[in-house]
């Protein structure tokens, strides 16, 4: 508890050393005359990367008055499978451009003298993305199914991204980050892994006999979950963390959205934690005209039972191996068993995927 302590204690000190480099960036990148900023300070969450709300008030230029941003910056250790910041603030901008809700991206940085490593900025927007609350706040029961189904209809519009898109020419190909290459990918982690993990071999196997027939790619946010949107009362105000987007299987977001490790407090409630699977899908289907292809999303809901036990050990790696003093971190290894129980369970032999 004490290095956690400290360490909100050197953020919130960083926040103030570089309040004036940030304020002469915000007024050159916005054309003010001049930006003064009256409030830096780092947000909760965000395992990946880390989230500083900013205070500003604007005096001319594109932004004039008041405005309440967010600064997104790189974590000290990372997921070698996240984005820098100016690629993702690059997918921001085109689901922005394509209708999609999330927070409206303004500028973009890779000047270390402004804050100490690349950044970008985008507005604040409100509410909560704290998917503890979200899933159990009986106020939000009436309108969960109503959510789920909007929630569906953005996934759509995400998935109306396609490639090639010369402002996302960084994302490798579908042929490279296809359900083979991430397959080889788990396999070769685990190899290199100290500790043996033969529930997740299994399913590996599993996965590796069972790849469905390739689609045409789309843009995936490939982090698309509760704890991923931001929610004012009932209202969808944002679709939050980009940095693992990337070509894929419109089937890949469906079935990450859905698997068990991301229902947190219900797990009776197959869409996310907050309604079953027939509104969300509802309301991508009539968003996108195409149907949800059931078998599909069964093979990508393993895969991410899978890939978010890998992800788990990745994320315990960075306190175990690579030294970063975070608690969350270290706890997170612990949901690599829970994926690998819900393996067990989607492929017992007397199990079938589900029409619901």
């Amino acid at each position: 508890m004490e290095s956690q302590r400290s360490e909100v204690v050197r953020e919130a000190g960083a926040g103030r050393n570089h309040r004036a480099a940030l304020a002469r960036f915000l007024a050159a990148a916005s054309g003010a005359a001049k930006v003064d900023v009256s409030g830096l300070a780092p947000l909760r969450g965000g395992a990946i990367q880390e989230n500083w709300a900013v205070d500003a008030r604007f005096f001319g230029g594109l932004l004039t008055g008041d405005q309440r941003l967010v600064l997104r910056t790189a974590a000290p250790t990372g997921v070698a499978a996240s984005l820098s910041r100016n690629e993702e603030f690059a997918v921001l901008k085109a689901a922005f451009a394509a209708g999609v809700t999330v927070p409206e991206p303004l500028f973009a940085s890779e000047d270390p003298a402004v804050f100490g490593k690349a950044f970008f900025i985008m507005r604040r927007v409100d509410g909560t993305a704290a998917a503890h609350r979200i899933t159990r706040d009986p106020l939000l029961d009436p309108s969960l199914p109503a959510i789920a189904g909007r929630l569906g209809r953005e996934l759509a519009r995400i998935h109306t991204i396609r490639p090639p898109r010369s402002g996302l020419a960084f994302l490798p190909s579908y042929e490279q980050v296809g359900p083979a290459q991430q397959i080889a990918g788990f396999r070769a982690y685990l190899d290199r892994h100290p500790v043996p993990r033969p529930v997740l071999e299994w399913g590996i196997r599993w996965l590796e006999t069972h790849l469905p027939p390739p689609v045409e790619p789309v843009l995936c946010h490939h982090d698309y979950r509760t704890g991923n949107y931001m929610l004012d009362g009932a209202n969808l105000t944002g679709i939050l963390d980009w940095e693992f987007a990337g070509w894929g299987d419109p089937h890949e977001d469906i079935g990450w959205f859905c698997c068990k490790g991301w229902r947190f407090a219900r797990l009776d409630r197959e869409a996310g934690g907050i309604a079953d699977r027939a509104p969300f899908y509802r309301g991508y289907e009539r968003e996108s005209g195409r149907m949800v292809g059931r078998e599909r999303v069964f093979f990508w809901e393993v895969l991410a039972s899978v890939r978010w036990a890998i992800i788990a050990l990745q994320q315990s790696d960075r306190y175990l191996i690579g030294g970063e003093r975070n608690l969350d971190l270290a706890l997170t290894g612990r949901r690599a068993t829970e994926c690998e129980l819900e393996i067990l369970m989607l492929l017992d032999p007397d199990g079938a995927p589900s029409d619901a």
